[in-house]
């Protein structure tokens, strides 16, 4: 998959990767190969394949041209190559032997004369005109869809490729049954005024041309390497003990997933050593029913009809049952073996409860206090009340009568001013004392000067 800046330039090289023209990375193709024997020497280079194998659309297609020029050219070079009445431009893609590997593989014969050749190394010129074809292609493929349901024709468009020279183009279409385009083709020939080609694909194929991410997180393989594509149904999920979800094992395609069958014959080849007819069994109590087969193990699971619970039983053990009811003989139970796991196991976290060891009312006069020391430290201190200096005012006469009679010092107004500055509870705790002794000495009769 290409960089997030892959293009092309004004000169038709790559501008993401900027190798001007020579993709060794092969990132601004889709469909990306990757030439391990490009650079291993051959005893004799004239034997060398002279076909290669040239990219168009970005990955999107390809075909095989034989090289009748006297350059050699390397992956990544533009080159212009025969086309319908025409030229068309594409990227050299792969080179050398693995070209023999590709023609082997798709039964074409590297002598072909249906073969068509590279004309020559595509020039500004040809790139220009590459360019401009290539920018019509995305309102030609709107207008063709409009053209198609206007005819009431039960196809899809899903792409449309324009040669380079804008003398063709190609449309590729999706359909279920049979359709009938004769009067669609001469419709598009007179409203785009190129040579009409209609090929049909299938819905992988579509995916493959537009791209995308897997659920396993990767690129679509149909759009990254996967180039034919096998017929995939439920059969390969069953042996593979995978539930039977539509929407789970269903791709982007709409149909089953190809990865299906990348590991069934190693499910095939393991599933060789479990017996085929052993989807019940009969013990003393029940008869037991098969439910999955774990070929990691070589365990097949059992469960009974009167419980929930599945048994694992080994390959050996559930023979010897099928060995005993033919025999006639059911045994009393299924043995079962023990299944370790090697996963360590968690362990829970302690949560401790701490519902109701928070009181509300301590919270409550702790809020309060707050509020008071909040207050106190907002008032003026001139405004402030000060009950300990108004008790000492009102007792205060009783108090120096007292002490006068005694022949003690009176209390001076300074001093009280300073009791009261340093702080209330101490004013108040002596004013309560004072008032206490009052009615205790006048009681007696005694002054409190005089000596008994």
């Amino acid at each position: 998959m290409g960089c997030g800046s892959c293009g092309v330039s004004k000169n038709g090289a790559p501008s993401g990767c900027q190798s001007h023209g020579n993709c060794a990375s092969g990132g601004c193709n889709r469909m990306n190969v990757h030439d391990w024997l490009a650079n291993l020497p051959f005893s004799d280079p004239e034997s060398g394949c002279r076909v290669i194998e040239v990219s168009f659309n970005n990955g999107s297609r390809k075909d095989f041209f034989r090289n009748v020029t006297l350059q050699q050219f390397v992956k990544g070079d533009m080159v212009a190559v025969e086309g319908v009445n025409g030229f068309d431009v594409g990227m050299v893609n792969m080179t050398g032997e693995l070209v023999r590997l590709q023609l082997k593989k798709n039964k074409m014969d590297e002598k072909s004369p249906d073969i068509k050749k590279v004309l020559r190394r595509a020039n500004d010129t040809d790139i220009s005109k590459m360019l401009e074809s290539k920018s019509r292609e995305a309102q030609v493929l709107i207008r063709s869809r409009a053209i198609a349901r206007q005819l009431k024709l039960e196809m899809k468009m899903a792409e449309v490729e324009v040669q380079a020279d804008g003398r063709k183009a190609t449309f590729f279409y999706i359909a279920d049954d049979r359709v009938d385009f004769r009067e669609l083709i001469k419709l598009y020939a007179a409203e785009f005024k190129v040579k009409v080609e209609m090929r049909q694909i299938g819905a992988r194929q579509e995916a493959g041309k537009v791209g995308g991410i897997g659920s396993c997180g990767r690129e679509l393989c149909c759009s990254s390497w996967l180039t034919d594509f096998k017929s995939v149904n439920t059969n390969a999920a069953r042996y593979q003990n995978l539930s039977i979800n539509q929407s789970k094992l269903s791709g982007q395609c709409g149909r089953l997933k190809c990865c299906l069958n990348y590991e069934l014959d190693t499910y095939m080849d393991a599933l060789r050593f479990f017996p085929d007819d052993a989807d019940n069994i009969e013990i003393a109590t029940s008869r037991a029913y098969l439910v999955k087969k774990d070929i990691f193990r070589n365990l097949m699971w059992y469960t009974l009809p009167d419980s929930n619970k599945q048994y694992p039983l080994t390959i050996e053990r559930v023979k010897k049952i099928k060995e005993l009811n033919r025999q006639g003989i059911k045994p009393e139970s299924l043995e079962p073996v023990e299944v370790v796991s090697n996963k360590p196991k968690e362990i829970e976290p302690v949560y401790a409860d701490v519902v109701g060891q928070i009181s509300l009312r301590s919270l409550e006069k702790t809020s309060r206090k707050r509020r008071e020391q909040e207050k106190k430290q907002t008032q003026p201190r001139g405004n402030r009340p000060d009950r300990g200096g108004q008790q000492g005012q009102q007792h205060r006469p009783g108090g120096q009568q007292n002490r006068g009679g005694g022949g003690g010092k009176p209390q001076q107004q300074g001093g009280a001013q300073q009791n009261r500055s340093q702080g209330q509870q101490r004013n108040q705790n002596r004013q309560q004392g004072q008032n206490r002794n009052q009615p205790r000495n006048q009681q007696s009769g005694n002054k409190p000067g005089d000596k008994k």
